[in-house]
């Protein structure tokens, strides 16, 4: 599957809207506000946002949450039918769970220079050399997705943290 066979990125705003409030309710509680959606047969079955902190889990980021209620929720760990849509660029582990999980399509809002895994600074969910791909794609409602992160990040470093 390429870019070209999917819908436009217009298509997926709904669900980012709904992964951007998830991100909102990670900002509340402190946590880095990224929030993740996992759509089968136009139906949600999954979502997460961003608990390391609340949790204290290196792994509690918004996409393994979606990821593992989405398996709970199909039964199966293989999410072969499903598409994820995040507010940023998953990193390498997330983009290694969505390998393993056989998601084949991921919609993220807004690139990640430091940890991004599809495009940025690698491109892991659609190495050749792994037994899974998937076809991903940024932009969309990315000022949005983008905004959150940037107004996080400007308060934490006002209150002396991160």
């Amino acid at each position: 599957m390429t870019p070209d066979d999917l819908p436009t990125l217009s298509f997926y705003e709904p669900w980012m809207r709904m992964a951007l409030e998830l991100a909102g309710q990670a900002f509340e509680e402190g946590e880095v506000p990224v929030g993740a959606v996992i759509v089968h047969d136009g139906r949600v079955i999954g979502t997460g946002y961003n608990q390391r902190e609340m949790l204290r889990d290196p792994t509690a980021h918004a996409e393994m949450i979606a990821i593992t209620q989405a398996a709970e929720s199909l039964g199966s760990w293989r999410l072969t039918d499903c598409t994820l849509i995040c507010t940023l660029e998953p990193c390498p582990m997330c983009a290694g769970a969505i390998v393993q999980a056989r998601i084949p399509i991921v919609i993220y809002g807004t690139t990640d220079p430091k940890g991004g895994a599809c495009h940025t600074l690698y491109q892991i969910t659609d190495d050749p050399r792994l037994n899974h791909r998937a076809t991903a794609m940024g932009g969309v409602l990315q000022p949005e997705c983008r905004a959150i992160l940037q107004e996080f990040f400007a308060q934490q470093r006002a209150l002396g943290k991160k």
